[in-house]
Order: C-alpha cells, then sequence, then structure tokens
C-alpha cells in the first residue's frame, strides 16, 4: 500500500482524499476525506479574473489540507485544477499560492483525462469480481450534466450532455421561482423528452447498450440508493457498492415524482439541498436503465478524486521499481 493525497478544485468546491491505496488489486483505504466550498470561479465569468475574496478561500482551505496531509504522512499528492483557474487572467497568483502552501503545481485536465480518471475511481475496486461483467457504463448524474463513460480497464468512449438534476428542475419545475409539487404529467413528459433527446445524443459517440454493468455516481443515484435501502440517516458505507434493481428505482421515482416536498424532506438520508431535484435526477437515472436495459445499477461512491489517487500511487510504484 502508498499512501497518497489527492485533491480536486473544481469551480465552487475543494476536495481532499488521503488513502492507502494498492494500485495492483484495486484497494483504496480512506484515511481522509473532506469537502470545503470555496467559489474560486466566483465572478470569472465576467471579470476574467480570479476574485482576492474567491483565492483567499481556496487558500485558507489548502492551509488546512496540508496540515491533514503532513499529519497522515502521504508520500506524493497531485491536485488537479478546474478550468476557471486555466483561463483566469491572474491564474499565476492562483498557481504561486498553491506551489507555497502545498508544494504542488496546480493541474488544469482536458476533458478526457477527467473521464478516465472518474472511470478508474468508479470501477477499479470491482476488477476481478465474477458477478459484475464487462464493458462497464459509468454514469455521473450532476446539477446541470450528466456524463457517460464506457470501457472495459480503460476509457473506450466518453461523452457529457446537458441534463442533470438541477438543470430539469429549473427549466421544467420552476414557475415563478417555486418549484411545482407535485410537478404535472405534462411537466414530467417535458423532462423525460429532454433526457430521451440526450440519450440519442450520447448513443452517437458512447454505445451505451453494449454495457454490460452500470456504475452510477453522484448524490441522485447515492440518494436513491439510501431511499431503497430505507436507511435511518445517509450511510456511505451501506450505499457504496450497493445494488438497485430496475424495478425498485422505477418504484422510488413514480414515488419522488408524486410526492411534496414536505415528504421528500421527510426522508431521512435526504440532504435538504436535494429535496427539490431528486426527482429529477431519479429520472434521469431511470431512463438510462429502461434504455439500455439494464437489470440493476451498481452505486458507487467514488469518482474521480480516487482515480487520482490511484494514479498518484501507481506512479509512486514505477518510480520505486526504476530506483
Amino acid at each position: 500500500m502508498t499512501r497518497v493525497a489527492a485533491i480536486d478544485c473544481g469551480t465552487n468546491s475543494i476536495r481532499l482524499l488521503v488513502a492507502d491505496v494498492d494500485p495492483v488489486t484495486g484497494e483504496l483505504v480512506d484515511l481522509d476525506r473532506r469537502m470545503t466550498i470555496v467559489r474560486l470561479g466566483q465572478g470569472v465569468d465576467r471579470t476574467g479574473r480570479l476574485a482576492p475574496e474567491a483565492l483567499e478561500r481556496t487558500f485558507a482551505a489548502c492551509r488546512d489540507y496540508a496540515a491533514i496531509i503532513k499529519e497522515h504522512g502521504a508520500e506524493r499528492l497531485r491536485f488537479v485544477a478546474t478550468s476557471a483557474s486555466r483561463d483566469a487572467e491572474n491564474r499565476d497568483e492562483f498557481v504561486r499560492g498553491v506551489m507555497d502552501i502545498l508544494g504542488v503545481e496546480p493541474e488544469v485536465i482536458t476533458g478526457d483525462q477527467e473521464a478516465e480518471f472518474s472511470f478508474t475511481g468508479a470501477t477499479k475496486e470491482l476488477t476481478g469480481r465474477e458477478d459484475l461483467h464487462r464493458p462497464y457504463l459509468v454514469v455521473d448524474i450532476g446539477g446541470g450534466s450528466t456524463e457517460f463513460v464506457v470501457g472495459e480497464e480503460h476509457v473506450r468512449a466518453a461523452r457529457s450532455v446537458d441534463v442533470g438534476c438541477v438543470r430539469m428542475t429549473e427549466r421544467h419545475l420552476v414557475r415563478d421561482g417555486v418549484v411545482s409539487d407535485p410537478p404535472s404529467e405534462e411537466q414530467v413528459a417535458a423532462i423525460r423528452a429532454d433526457i430521451e433527446a440526450a440519450l440519442d445524443l450520447a448513443e452517437e459517440t458512447v454505445p451505451l447498450r453494449e454495457a454490460r454493468t452500470l456504475v452510477g455516481l453522484a448524490g441522485s443515484v447515492t440518494t436513491v440508493s439510501a431511499i431503497a435501502q430505507d436507511l435511518p440517516e445517509y450511510d456511505s458505507t451501506r450505499i457504496h457498492h450497493s445494488r438497485i434493481a430496475a424495478n425498485r428505482v422505477r418504484e422510488i421515482t413514480g414515488w419522488l415524482l408524486r410526492s411534496t416536498h414536505a415528504e421528500r424532506a421527510a426522508v431521512p438520508s435526504m440532504h435538504p439541498g436535494r429535496v427539490d431535484v431528486i426527482a429529477a435526477g431519479a429520472l434521469v437515472l431511470l431512463a438510462i436503465m429502461e434504455r439500455i436495459g439494464a437489470e440493476e445499477v451498481v452505486v458507487s461512491e467514488h469518482d474521480i478524486l480516487d482515480g487520482i489517487a490511484f494514479k498518484v500511487a501507481e506512479d509512486a510504484e514505477i518510480a520505486k521499481r526504476g530506483q
């Protein structure tokens, strides 16, 4: 096992993972996993610059993370950054601050690299399981978009489409600033039409129906798993690698689309920020499962951060062998 650290700095949040990793067996043991909201991209579209207060919030989080990394004695660190930090006029200030605090340069990765890291993070631990077959389809249902990645050991094809739980909710369920509660049949049909069109787009480049195992990531999928298991609170250890049958996803999605805000908020495992968008997110998942004929979805709590950690451990192993 190699002790490594990975940092993923996005537009809104910065996340840290310190873990013991065996890149050969695919074993990853969390030592510390955390997220801090820093809003690094605050105003960057309008001004073209990273705001001083956004930089300071990010540097403060980096200082906290540096202490945690040192405390755990991680051998190596990789810092992956959002495109906002690449495009900003004052990106040198950001790079210099991160290097002063953490000793590594923030690295802006391509969409292909992002897909590879996400795929690795989600599937590495599944290697060798006889009950799960390749190729895998990894689906990351976010707020604004959904990413589809198909592959065996590595990515064969990937595509991002503009359907996500927040985007679908805001586009179809919000009237005069208020979310329809519950939505009408016409509103649900409009969401479904957008999802189907996005799936058509994804299938132009990604062979979705060739997948033998569907792996689902992000909050919409993990919340559906928590509801399916009737968890008394959100429990990542119970959710990670849980398997939810298509019929159960259909039942839960139907209930979410019929329920009121109060009923959804009363679900003990529901994050408050997900109450109004979970129905649209569940509908995206259900539509994907129906499109490819998946009998179940394997739920993963691991994503791009874990993929970065695996790559750091692999590089460390190669370096050791080269000495």
